[in-house]
């Protein structure tokens, strides 16, 4: 089978933020895994020929004012309408750092997943309220499932 790409769109400020997204990039490059390459982009370094490449993209925002991260917003904002018609059914997974509960960021990404067609491989993962490891180790586990997928064909 030929090598898939997982692209990886996930805002880091801080150094609890970029452990998350390490942490998905190290499930994600699990010995395991075969034919999947992941690559991270910030969102502000991402657009639609980086989208059009992948083959799966893995999703991570902070929560600002109940919404997505203004960076992820960007993103979308960029890349929405020229993926549009070529990237329905992209395989899709999301974690989201809530200080609080992560509902507004989370319907805010629903709504564009919806409109893009994107399909969710898996609940989001909502990171919710202080910081603790066992994040980082979802992440993580995000990271491998959506690559091992990728890697067996099943998306």
């Amino acid at each position: 089978m030929a090598a898939r790409e997982l692209l990886i769109v996930a805002h880091a400020p801080s150094p609890n933020t970029r452990r998350l997204v390490e942490a998905v990039l190290r499930g994600a490059r699990h010995a395991d895994i075969e034919n999947v390459t992941a690559r991270w982009l910030p969102p502000l370094e991402a657009g639609p020929d980086d989208v059009r490449r992948a083959d799966g993209i893995l999703l991570g925002t902070t929560e600002n004012l109940g919404y997505m991260s203004g960076a992820l917003k960007d993103f979308f904002d960029r890349s929405y309408y020229p993926v549009l018609e070529e990237k329905q059914g992209l395989p899709c997974a999301v974690y989201i750092r809530a200080g609080h509960d992560g509902t507004g960021t989370r319907r805010a990404l629903e709504s564009i997943l919806a409109g893009l067609r994107w399909r969710l491989v898996q609940d989001m993962l909502v990171c919710r309220g202080e910081w603790q490891d066992a994040f980082a180790e979802q992440c993580e586990q995000l990271g491998l499932a959506m690559a091992a997928g990728l890697d067996a064909g099943i998306y």
